[in-house]
This record gives C-alpha cells, structure tokens and sequence, in this order.
C-alpha cells in the first residue's frame, strides 16, 4: 500500500477536477459527494499505508512519482517521503478533512456557490498532502504556497463583500512575507548542500557552520510564523473568520497553520544544532501565546474568540518546539486537531442555529434548544482547557513539562496562557449556552438543532477529544507513550524528559488546580453573578479597551506600513508614472503624429512642385558633397 501512497493527494485532485469542470452540471448532492467521497478514499489509504509502515523495520520510504527539474547541477525529482511524521499527518488532514466535508454539505447546502466551494476545498487538501509528502523542499513548498492560494480563495469565497476580500487579501500578503523566509531557507540549503532533498540534506547538515545553520533555521521559522500565524504575522487569522466557518475548521484544525509545525518538525536538525535559533522560536512562540491569549479574554465573535485561541496555542506549540520537544508539539497539533475542528464546527452549527449571528452577547440559554452542540462543544472547551482525563489535558501537560525542564520563566508563560484559555473558553460557553436568550425573537423562533451531516462530524471530533490522550499517556504511570515510539526515527537528536515522578506529578497537580480555579472564575462571573460584556466601547476600563482593540496591533501596522506604502505608492502612480513615464511616450507620441501632420501637408498632388523639389534637393546635396570634399 505504501508504493501507492500516490493515490492520497491524487484522489483529491481528482475531486478538484471533476467539481470544477462539471460542478454546475450535476446536483449539489452529487458533488458534495464526489468532494467527500475523495478525501474519504485517501483517508482510507493513509489508514492501510500507515498500519503497513508500523509492522515494518523500513521507516523511510521514497516514492519517486517523475522526473521534475533537471538544469545544469540542479536536480529536482517529483518525490514523495513517507514516513512517521508524514503518515501521522496524513492521517490527520484526510481524517480531520473528510469530517470537515461532510460537515460543510449540510452547512453550505443553500449557497449558490456549493461546486465551488467543494472545488476549493478539495484544492486545499490536496496541496496539504503535497506539503507533508514531499520529500525535498521545493515540492514541499509547492504545497506550502498551494495552502496559501487555496486560503485566499475560501476565504474570500463571498467575493461580494469588500470587506471579506480585504481579509483574503491580508492573508495572501501576510503570508507572502514569511514565504519569502521558507524560500531563502531553501537557496541557502541548496548552497551550502548541492542539494534539497530532505534525506540527502541532514546527513550532511553538519558539514555547514553554525551560523549558516541558524540562518537557515531561523528563515524556516520566518516561514512557519506566517502559516502558523506567530508574532507578527498574526494578524491575518483571527479576519480569515470572513470565510464559510468549515473553512476556518480546515485551516485551524487539519491544514494551512500546521504547516509551520510540520516543516519544523521535518527540520528538527537545524534546530537541534543551532541553539540560538531553538531559543528564538521559543520566546517567539511563549509571546505569541500570552499575547493570543490576553487578547481571547474579550473578544466577542465566537469565531474569533476561537481564532485567538489557534494562535495561542500555536504559540505553545513552538514553545515547545523551542526547547526540543518535538514529539510533544506533534503530539499537541493532534489533540488540537481533535478540539479545535469540534469547537469550529459546533460554531457553526450554532451560528446556523441562530440565522447567521456571531456575537455571543446576543445568544444565551441555547443549551436547550441544540444539545448535541452544546454537549459536543463543552467537550471540546474542556479538552482545551486541560482538564483530566480529556485529551488536552496530556499534550499540554507534556509539552509544558519539557518547557520546565528547561526554562522555568517560559514554563510560567505557558502555564498563565493554559489559565487565560480555561477563563476564555468557559466565558464562551457560559455566555453562549447559558442564562436567558438575549437575541430577538425572530433568531428565538428560528432556533433549531443541525441537521445529521452536521451533528455527526460534531460527535466523533467530540469521541477523539476525550479519547486522544491515549496517544501520549504519561510513562511514569506504567503505559509507553506511544508517540514517542512513533516519531523516533524523525527526531534526529532526542531530547527526553528527565523530570524525576514527583516533579511531573506536581506540575499536573498544578495545571489541573489552575484550570480548575480558571474555570470557577469564569463560572462566578458569568453565571453567579450574571456579568454581561460591555456593549459600549466607552463603558471599558483603560486596559480593557486595550485588549478589546487588540492591543491597536493592526492599527501600528496601519501607521507604520500600510500608510507610508500607499503614500509612496501614490508619489509614484501619480508623479513617476502619471507625468514622467506617461509624459515620455505621450510626448513622443505626440511629437510624431505633429510632425508627421506637417509632412503631410507638402503632398499636393502637384507634379511641378515635385519636379522643384526633387531639383533643389539634388542640388543640396551637391553642394554639400563639394563642401565635405573641400
């Protein structure tokens, strides 16, 4: 099976195919299925090849699909790479993908732009596939800039507003700028190696200094923190909620943001050779975290509630990838897939359920009316929120425990980040869920439970973020930690935990007190004393209307970037463009047609007057041949 893992990405594309060319010509019903049926059909592969690579003794397997590039020193197979790490995140994205489509035929079932929609989606997972398969960095990045054009097409999949295309526009841009970093990586790569296949590459990693092995990993990283959404090329996640939410559930949960996890993890050398740059990921990645977190706490939309919530705790997933826990971050993207694709979903399931409102200050008492989502969706917050024996709890607990073992301030960061997210998340589901509605009564009367293509995907994700921990149970308690075993022959250099029980049992006692005392927090606020959010902005303390602002982040960006550009962007259109370009070729252009006006006129149509000139003429030239003779 594993010689046909060609198929996992074909059969997408297919699907891409099929809906794009005759999507309008069959039913909705039709293409739903062909879009899921594909995805499903990889799944199913992903499934067969990976139980097929754990019984056997050969880990690394290349799949040589054809010949690509071929110039001079430079050769350029079209390859796949499967291994542990690609086949666990394949099984991930056609997992996590194929419940997303499923999902999204109920969600999207009224839309006009139902093939289309598909068509993308499709797109989308293909050009994941082709991101984790490939097996140097050039095919790699064929997939990381598919991901990204695939994302400004769903996101600004309602083109008719403005303001949904200035959001696709964002993040086509915002990660064009961290595009450019995973693009130098790879010319430094194939400099300093005459090479960038991955297998050739890290056995000869060594071979180069330190500081171009820095360099290179920190432009990796300048790639990761525009997928992966890190300080401060963040900003485009939380507006791509402008997008259908199955979108937000693929690019948070099974595609585009662990993207920068994944080439990490696959670049886990560099790292582990070059310490400054393992650092640097880590303060980025603790920063992002809080900062993400801090920003939760007020926030409004329960879509972008969730979309803070991807960007911290992608924050803590490269903090732990800053302190060489590798095993523990793939561990950690799992569970989030698990919780985050469930809580995307279920809001959308509730925002379908209120006739398209978002704001969680006019929902409330919902419990009643859509059960599975609400119990679904409190599974998911609690898994979030790192609460025993939900599948969250045992990948942050593990990720942090790497980070205290090596970083005791980090390790603080990240433990006040895991409190700020339990308070967060509860708020959500206290002021969504509970209390009296305070909609109107039209979005009261239109409340209803969604239909089973949506609440089935809904129940599963749900399964999988109680059961997930499995994956990665704590060894101190008898059981091996199966992940670990898994990525072995991926993580080049080991980086094991030498916590003694009793500091390991500690730390989990603490997460779980915290959480705990997190969540009451929120519990007294919002349910025993029935705090609202604010509903004017000038009712806010100081430090409230900071956070409410976003810390005036994207107005910074504004002043600072987006201002002075369009400012000499204006010189030149207007200036350069307008008057000096366009006043060069109109000049010469008028200059010809003048001249060529007066040229026109000596054509009489007068034979004597011809015979006149062409004598003067001659005679011209005569006497200038004399003078130039003399």
């Amino acid at each position: 099976m594993i010689k046909l893992i060609s198929l996992v990405p074909l059969f997408p594309l297919i699907g891409f195919l099929i809906n794009g060319f005759f999507g309008k010509k069959i039913t909705k019903s039709l293409s739903g299925i062909i879009a899921s049926g594909s995805v499903l059909a990889s799944f199913i592969i992903s499934i067969l090849a990976f139980f097929e690579l754990e019984s056997s003794t050969h880990k690394q397997n290349i799949v040589n699909v054809f010949d690509w590039i071929n110039s001079g020193d430079l050769t350029i197979p079209f390859q796949f790479l499967y291994d542990p790490l690609s086949a666990w995140f394949l099984l991930i994205i056609t997992g996590i993908g194929f419940l997303i489509h499923v999902y999204s035929i109920g969600y999207m079932h009224s839309d006009e732009g139902f093939s289309r929609f598909f068509t993308y989606l499709n797109l989308f997972v293909f050009f994941m596939l082709l991101l984790v398969l490939g097996n140097n960095y050039v095919v790699s990045f064929v997939g990381w800039e598919g991901v990204g054009l695939c994302s400004y097409l769903l996101i600004g999949f309602w083109f008719k507003n403005t303001a949904y295309n200035n959001a696709a526009k964002k993040a086509f841009i915002m990660n064009r700028i961290g595009d450019l970093g995973f693009l130098l990586a790879t010319v430094l790569i194939f400099t300093n190696y005459n090479s960038i296949s991955y297998t050739e590459v890290f056995e000869k990693a060594g071979t180069a200094s330190t500081s171009t092995i820095t360099l290179i990993a920190i432009f990796i990283f300048i790639g990761a923190m525009g997928k992966s959404a890190q300080l401060p090329l963040y900003t485009w996640l939380p507006d791509a909620m402008a997008g259908p939410t199955p979108v937000s559930a693929l690019i948070h949960a099974a595609t585009m943001v662990t993207a920068g996890i994944f080439i990490i993890v696959r670049s886990n050398v560099f790292y582990s050779m070059s310490q400054e740059a393992s650092s640097f990921v880590a303060i980025v990645g603790a920063i992002t975290a809080l900062f993400a977190a801090i920003i939760g706490t007020l926030q409004n939309d329960i879509k972008k509630i969730l979309a803070y919530s991807t960007v911290s705790q992608l924050g803590l997933m490269f903090l732990g990838l800053g302190v060489g826990a590798y095993s523990s971050a793939v561990f950690h993207v799992t569970t989030h897939a698990f919780f985050k694709a469930l809580l995307f979903l279920g809001a959308g399931s509730v925002i379908h359920a209120m006739g398209g409102e978002q704001d969680i200050r006019r929902m409330g008492g919902l419990k009643g009316k859509i059960k599975i989502t609400f119990i679904t969706m409190l599974i998911g917050t609690i898994a979030i929120s790192g609460v025993p024996p939900f599948s969250g709890f045992f990948s942050k607990d593990e990720l942090l425990a790497h980070v205290y073992e090596q970083n005791k301030i980090l390790w603080l960061v990240g433990m006040l980040t895991s409190i700020l997210t339990a308070f967060y998340m509860f708020r959500m589901i206290f002021l969504t869920f509970y209390g009296s509605f305070k909609g109107t009564h039209e979005q009261e009367h239109h409340l209803h439970e969604s239909p089973s293509n949506m609440t089935f995907p809904l129940i599963v994700l749900a399964a999988l973020s109680i059961i997930g921990g499995l994956l990665g149970l704590p060894e101190f308690i008898g059981l091996p930690n199966w992940m670990h075993h898994h990525l072995d022959e991926v993580i080049k250099i080991k980086n094991p935990l030498m916590l003694s029980h009793e500091t390991e049992a500690t730390l989990m006692g603490l997460a779980i007190l915290s959480a705990a005392a997190s969540i009451y927090f929120a519990y007294m606020l919002y349910m025993k004393n029935k705090v609202l959010p604010v509903e004017k902005e000038n009712e806010f303390k100081p430090w409230q209307k900071l956070v409410f602002h976003k810390f005036y982040v994207d107005e910074i960006y504004e002043t600072i970037i987006q201002k002075p550009i369009d400012v000499v962007s204006s010189f030149f259109s207007k200036v350069v463009d307008n008057q000096v370009i366009d006043g060069i070729v109109n000049g010469v252009g008028t200059f010809v047609k003048t001249s060529g006006s007066a040229v026109r006129l000596l054509q009489q149509g007068n034979i004597g007057f011809y015979i006149i000139s062409m004598v003067v003429g001659v005679i011209m030239c005569i006497v200038l041949l004399t003078m130039a003779i003399n």
